[in-house]
């Protein structure tokens, strides 16, 4: 199957006639025409002249043809149209030469419904219903009974309509394609000391690449040369730029804001993150949701039925109750146009398109306009602990100092180490100042800590069990004690005679965790709930902190599957892990979200990532989908709401065809401008 760009499709309900009939070419079963994307997929071995054929019944073109960069003849029409309108009233009211005024409502007619006249002409011949052939019909009708003006206007209308849907379904469209454009084109490749200009598609494992200042990185790597901050906004959405350096992971896409970087490829630019993210980002915006799968089989029937309302109106007063015809044919046209169902189709689309590319440009990435909408209407949000509400890594949350000689010492036999909680002590040595001196001599105690040498005396690191013979105070066992009764993990430094101090180390709490927890209630989510495998007693210390409803505390990975579950029964219910381990309890959840920052199992496990790897977007996200939740309603609404009240019109007989159009223009503009408003979220 291959994708090729087309142009000039503005109708949703003529993108699913259009597809029907080129699944019926030969090798055609499986062609997809994408209105959100205005992409057609086809088989390489389709006739391309015979699906020409069918797209030009739409005036829809393949890009790569070339002809959509000529004059806009619907706009010209309707310029002309409009032009010779005018010219028309003032013939007919105030110089009152009647004929010349047909000529002019005739030349306003033609100049804007001739493609709609064509279009419906040869739908007729196929006995296909869609607006061109209810709109043609509608306008033989109206010349027929001498209605030139209405004809004109009806012409005038329907083609500011189609230029305004063209125009909402396009904004969108941009939006999303100004968002895939990021991708880098080439590489700058590092051979023998000398640069070669390639392809990103030709980059390979292990290549290194320069990138000069304000360029691209081609794809994933990491830094071997070079200083730099750079923009990851790309991946993340974060606009604030990175420090990188030696050794330093970088992402394709992301740019190099200052000086020179060389970077080792570690992977094919088709599977870089950004390249997963983009190919994502377009499978979401052709994905259908619920309410768009409902609304297309609704308007398969809608349309049908309306023609049959049409029928009756144009019959059942003159058979039954013995009214004029002619003023009953002309209320029968006027419910056909009514009849249109473009601006239902439309209620869905450009939202949902709005939506995720509002998101992607936030750093979520959201894999489908289902789990958007699902997105608004989730209520309940489950948490895991580590890596999401706090950083994942251990820091100094208290100590006590006994001597002197605490810092130093504490700082000295910790410095050289990679472990994770002396990455902690170190960290809070360097805060306070701590005077560096070296430690000798130094032995690791499996399961007790360190000795070591320092100033010519001996001292001891680690957990209660390496103090061994060394008295303990009543003061020191009661600091002790406090700390660990807020859950945290003991870090002891002592002489053979005395303890020095203690350092009580937990998870850092992420500083955004409570104002985020505190939004998502504020946003209508009514319980935030944290799921977590450490102890009950750290467990319910970071919850006071971060301000969720409730917790569970010592879960295994199947426990908070089976606390999903119950929650599901209460509402709908989120998942937030890190996309590895808590990937059964997010497969199980309504809607799994992954932090992510690029990670391939964050992007593949979750059906929403926040690539930004924090909380900080999630708020907005959830407002994004309420907010396109409630435009979709309000425009299923408007556009039944509308048709509804002009059909109405027909009971006393007021419905005429301007109103008609206007009512299926209204509720087109209307649903159009509603739903693009999605995308100005970005720039309150």
């Amino acid at each position: 199957m291959k994708e090729h760009k087309i142009t000039g499709l503005s109708c949703g309900h003529c993108a699913l006639k259009l597809e029907e009939q080129i699944q019926q070419l030969p090798g055609g079963e499986r062609a997809k025409v994408q209105f959100n994307s205005s992409k057609i997929v086809l088989d390489e071995h389709m006739d391309m002249d015979r699906v020409r054929s069918i797209l030009s019944t739409e005036n829809v073109r393949f890009e790569s043809d070339g002809e959509h960069t000529g004059p806009n003849w619907l706009m010209i029409g309707l310029y002309v149209s409009v032009a010779s309108f005018i010219a028309a009233l003032i013939t007919e009211h105030m110089l009152n030469i009647t004929y010349v005024s047909i000529v002019f409502y005739a030349i306003a007619t033609i100049s804007s419904g001739y493609s709609t006249f064509l279009k419906g002409l040869r739908n007729l011949t196929k006995l296909k219903f869609d607006i061109n052939t209810l709109m043609t019909v509608a306008l033989v009708g109206a010349v027929a009974i001498g209605e030139w003006k209405e004809a004109a206007l009806v012409a005038i209308l329907f083609g500011i309509n189609e230029l305004l849907e063209s125009y909402g379904m396009e904004k969108a469209r941009r939006s999303m394609e100004s968002l895939l454009k990021v991708a880098p084109k080439e590489a700058l490749l590092l051979r023998d000391g000398k640069t070669e200009v390639i392809s990103i598609e030709e980059l390979a494992v292990d290549d290194v690449v320069l990138v000069k200042t304000g360029q691209k990185i081609p794809s994933d790597g990491v830094v071997v040369y070079g200083k730099s901050s750079v923009n990851e906004a790309a991946i993340t959405g974060e606009s604030l730029p990175v420090e990188k350096e030696d050794g330093e992971t970088v992402f394709g896409g992301s740019i190099n804001n200052e000086g020179v970087l060389h970077v080792k490829i570690s992977k094919t630019y088709n599977q870089s993150a950004l390249s997963k993210i983009l190919a994502l980002v377009q499978e979401a915006q052709e994905s259908k949701t619920p309410t768009e799968l409902f609304i297309n089989r609704f308007a398969n029937y809608y349309t049908p039925i309306i023609m049959v309302v049409s029928a009756l109106v144009m019959l059942v007063p003159p058979l039954l109750l013995n009214e004029p015809w002619g003023e009953w044919f002309y209320q029968g046209l006027a419910v056909l146009i009514v009849g249109c169902p473009c601006a239902l189709i439309l209620s869905s689309p450009i939202a949902i398109l709005s939506g995720i590319t509002v998101n992607a440009r936030n750093g979520i990435l959201i894999k489908g306009g289902a789990y958007l909408e699902q997105l608004g209407k989730i209520n309940i949000i489950a948490f895991d602990k580590t890596g999401t509400l706090t950083l994942g890594e251990p820091h100094v949350v208290a100590e006590k100092a006994f001597h002197p000689d605490f810092y130093k010492v504490a700082y000295a036999i910790e410095k050289s180490s990679s472990h994770p909680l002396a990455k902690a002590v170190v960290a809070k040595c360097r805060e306070v100042g701590a005077e560096e001196v070296e430690a000798d001599e130094m032995t690791t105690i499996s399961g007790q800590g360190i000795t070591a040498v320092v100033d010519h005396k001996t001292y001891r690191l680690g957990n209660e069990k390496i103090i061994g013979s060394t008295e303990v105070s009543e003061d020191v066992k009661s600091v002790v004690d406090s700390f660990k009764e807020e859950g945290n993990t003991i870090v002891l430094v002592a002489s053979d005679t005395e303890i020095l101090g203690v350092f009580a180390i937990a998870d850092e709490i992420r500083k955004e965790s409570p104002d985020i927890i505190s939004l998502l209630h504020e946003k209508g989510i009514k319980e935030t709930v944290m799921l977590t495998g450490d102890h009950p007693i750290v467990a319910e210390k970071v919850a006071k902190k971060t301000g969720v409803s409730s917790f569970l505390g010592g879960l295994l990975p199947e426990d908070k599957v089976e606390k999903v579950r119950s929650l599901k029964k209460h509402g709908k219910v989120a998942m937030i892990g890190d996309g590895i381990n808590d990937a059964p309890a997010l497969a199980t959840a309504d809607l799994g979200i992954a932090m992510g920052k690029g990670t391939d199992s964050a992007i593949e496990t979750a059906d929403i990532v926040l690539m930004q790897d924090h909380l900080g977007k999630l708020p907005d996200a959830v407002q994004v989908s309420r907010k396109v939740n409630t435009i979709i309603k309000w425009n299923i609404g408007l556009s039944l709401g509308l048709k509804l009240l002009a059909l109405l019109l027909t009971i006393p007989g007021w419905l005429t065809l301007w109103i008609a159009i206007l009512s299926d223009m209204g509720a087109t503009i209307l649903v159009t401008l509603n739903s693009l408003t999605v995308l100005l979220h970005n720039r309150k």
